[in-house]
């Protein structure tokens, strides 16, 4: 893996074999950050990664100026490897990693982030219910975007907070916002 661009461009970082994860490809993850800057700014933000597998996402988060990342991942392999990239990428003092199945972290208290990034399992059972809890809870400021990654077999353009939705070959991204403008 490796980071597209910002202050860590260009460094990569090695995914251990049989880590349970299946990380964003350079093709999405390199969409989903054009789709943020296009809008909005990166420099500054407070982000949440849920399932935050290999921690992908929130270093490249951190590479374009985020402030701050919270890494959910319920797996403590893929925690202590997030863990051990933080420290190799000196910003570890960035990221706030949680061993924590998604569902008992959204339990707890919420606190708003500018974006969350979530790649859940395509089969995850519990999907709808968790982005009605991030939009009806206190997980995003007023302008925060839930940014989320699911197969072709979920629809969510017909969503009342979906704003955008997107194919990246096999795997669809999907905006949700509080306070949606019709932007598809």
């Amino acid at each position: 893996m490796r980071i597209i661009t910002g202050k860590l461009k260009g460094r990569h970082f090695n995914i251990p074999k049989g880590l349970d994860v299946r990380p964003t490809t350079d093709r999405t993850k390199e969409s989903i950050f054009n789709l943020i800057e296009a809008r909005v700014f990166m420099e500054g933000t407070i982000i949440l990664d849920l399932f935050a597998g290999s921690g992908n996402l929130g270093f490249e988060a951190i590479s374009r100026g985020a402030k701050h990342v919270t890494a959910v991942e319920q797996d403590p392999q893929n925690v202590k490897q997030i863990e051990k990239t933080a420290k190799q990428f000196d910003i570890d003092k960035q990221m706030r990693i949680v061993c924590s199945d998604v569902q008992r972290f959204l339990n707890g208290m919420a606190t708003p982030h500018h974006f969350i990034f979530c790649d859940p399992p395509y089969d995850y059972p519990f999907l709808d219910e968790m982005i009605e809890q991030v939009l009806s809870e206190n997980w995003l400021t007023d302008e925060g975007w839930l940014m989320l990654e699911h197969d072709k077999y979920k629809d969510f353009t017909d969503h009342p907070h979906c704003s955008f939705s997107k194919a990246y070959g096999r795997t669809i991204v999907s905006i949700f916002e509080k306070h949606p403008v019709d932007s598809k």
